[in-house]
């Protein structure tokens, strides 16, 4: 199992430690003494799990399986990881993964896994073969996103959908943190994750997309909420405490125009516009 940190969504949308932390068995986390960290991130909790002090695990989001099309057949993850969210998948399915390590994990899930980066393993992907192609928390670690929007189409087939997720640049812990404390700290995870190449928010990723050929079908935030209070009997931080009042202060001045900024990501289903 390769050592990625991933972020444990769908029951932490509604920040609810408790039913995260019963996502694993006992055995899993060993009595949970191998939590190494819980992060609540208002809007979203993160868990990052050490399993058997050593390995990572993560899970894909949730929210992501609800812009799936109806009916697909052969589908294409870019970045698939280890496979959790690939293989949750019906369908012929295949990945793509820099990761050796992970590839090799994947590789017994999927039904074929690809070793590199979408630039070096395209010779190797069938043209207008795939009914979808899924590019989670993938697109803002490329060197030229719009390059990779454009090349990906020859790879969609007809009626064909490309989903997929990115943060959101202009969240509103994002905002606090440039607005009031006049910083810009890369972590670890996160919208200011350090291997982040790429910064979008709701108007640049559909404008990149536009511009790229796609047309696109669903559009909206994810993975949101500012809280004052969290279950699970948590109750808010100090540090967290400044950061909801900022983002619910925004929200109320603006008359409810920023919005946008309770979600840490965007996800979008787009079909590749024909003619």
């Amino acid at each position: 199992m390769s050592e990625k940190k991933l972020h444990i969504v769908g029951e932490l949308m509604n920040n609810s430690y408790a039913r995260a932390r019963n996502a694993f068995t006992a055995r899993d986390v060993q009595g949970y003494q191998n939590l190494a960290r819980i992060q609540t991130d208002l809007g979203a909790a993160y868990l990052t799990l050490n399993v058997d002090g050593t390995q990572l695990i993560q899970v894909r989001m949730e929210e992501m399986l609800a812009f799936l099309p109806e009916r697909y057949g052969r589908v294409l993850e870019i970045g698939c990881d280890e496979g959790d969210f690939a293989a949750r998948l019906h369908g012929e399915v295949w990945g793509v993964e820099p990761d050796p390590d992970a590839a090799a994990i994947a590789a017994g899930r999927l039904h074929r896994v690809l070793v590199g980066t979408f630039e070096a393993t395209r010779a190797a992907l069938p043209l207008g073969y795939f009914d979808v192609v899924v590019c989670n928390d993938v697109i803002e670690h490329m060197p030229d996103h719009d390059r990779f929007l454009r090349e990906i189409r020859a790879y969609i087939a007809p009626g064909g959908v490309l989903i997929g997720s990115v943060p959101n640049m202009r969240h509103y812990r994002a905002l606090f943190e440039l607005l009031v404390l006049r910083d810009w700290d890369y972590r670890d995870t996160g919208v200011l994750d350090r291997t982040h190449l790429r910064f979008f928010t709701a108007r640049s990723l559909r404008r990149s997309l536009e511009r790229a050929g796609f047309a696109i079908e669903r559009f909206q935030g994810i993975n949101g909420g500012i809280r004052f209070a969290l279950s699970g009997g948590f109750a808010l931080s100090r540090q967290h405490l400044p950061h909801a009042l900022f983002g619910w202060a925004l929200i109320v001045l603006t008359l409810g125009r920023w919005r946008d900024i309770r979600f840490m990501q965007f996800a979008f289903r787009a079909r590749p516009v024909v003619g």
